[in-house]
């Protein structure tokens, strides 16, 4: 899981870095306020995406005596910083927009415009690219990832346009360019809010997705002697899930035997789920034992 993931990261970083080079030369050139936000944002995605490769590495440590539960929640810690950094850029680039509003402008190339198109084709591609990794894998700064590459090709699309404007207007509408840099650092404000909540839900415990907590509880009620699922909890840890379940079984069961099932409880679901780390089963009788009934029987 954390190959597959970290491979896709690495794809990210190259063609973020590659993209924020080329828009900072061609901003710096064309005097272009949009394409030069565009390129603060793509230079966020290359610093953010390093931050989840070095996560995703600690992520993989195995567990010790200072972290019995391992080190998966690198990756939330991670998508939680990387999300205020992204929204201090976000913050810079409107802030910067407002300053340059009624500055006078030079129009840019007319190459400009497709730079700013073919990066919103790139940036929808590693969208779709890394949403399909994310989702294969569990990993949550990977999807959090894809859609800041969404935002960025809306972004691009909007510094598109603005370009177009600004261009067809012969520089009537100067403000058309610092509009659309508006545009890119709302959007980049809104995904930082975005990944910071969902990585901070997943530090704070959060119940695991429906579906699959509804599945698990299929999958142990199969275990034969399980008469009941009482409990069932499941909190994500990086690309991993833990799972605490209480399931009943019949009280005549002895300890040793309870014991036994329990473990077969385990084992099913770990080996069914190779997303869980760990399952901690508690056997509970599905009814009070009856010592004195029992005896009368015999």
């Amino acid at each position: 899981m954390y190959r597959e993931a970290r491979h896709a990261a690495w794809i990210g970083l190259w063609i973020n870095l590659m993209l924020a080079i080329v828009k900072l030369i061609a901003g710096l050139v064309g005097q272009s306020m949009a394409l030069l936000a565009d390129a603060v944002n793509s230079l966020g995605d290359t610093i953010t995406t390093i931050m989840v490769l070095i996560a995703m590495h600690v992520a993989r440590r195995p567990a010790d005596e200072e972290h019995p539960y391992g080190h998966t929640r690198a990756e939330a810690i991670a998508g939680s910083s990387v999300a205020i950094i992204i929204a201090v850029v976000a913050v810079i680039t409107i802030v910067k927009s407002i300053m340059h509003w009624h500055t006078d402008h030079i129009l840019p190339p007319i190459w400009t415009l497709w730079i700013a198109g073919i990066n919103v084709l790139i940036k929808e591609g590693l969208f779709h690219y890394k949403k399909r990794i994310g989702k294969r894998t569990g990993s949550s700064a990977l999807i959090a990832n894809a859609w800041d590459h969404r935002a960025d090709a809306f972004c691009s699309l909007a510094v598109l346009i603005g370009l177009s404007i600004l261009l067809a207007s012969g520089g009537k509408y100067h403000y058309a360019d610092e509009l659309a840099a508006l545009v890119v650092g709302g959007a980049i404000l809104f995904s930082a809010g975005e990944l910071y909540f969902k990585s901070a839900n997943e530090l704070l415990d959060a119940q695991g997705d429906g579906e699959m907590v509804e599945d698990i509880r299929v999958t142990a009620m199969c275990v034969n002697g399980v008469t009941d699922v009482e409990k069932l909890r499941i909190r994500k840890s990086g690309l991993e899930y833990f799972a605490d379940i209480h399931v009943h079984v019949p009280p005549e069961l002895t300890v040793a035997k309870a014991h036994s099932l329990g473990h077969e409880v385990k084992d099913v679901l770990l080996a069914t789920y190779p997303k869980l780390r760990d399952v901690l089963v508690h056997v509970e009788p599905d009814r009070p034992y009856d010592a004195e009934s029992d005896h009368v029987e015999d």
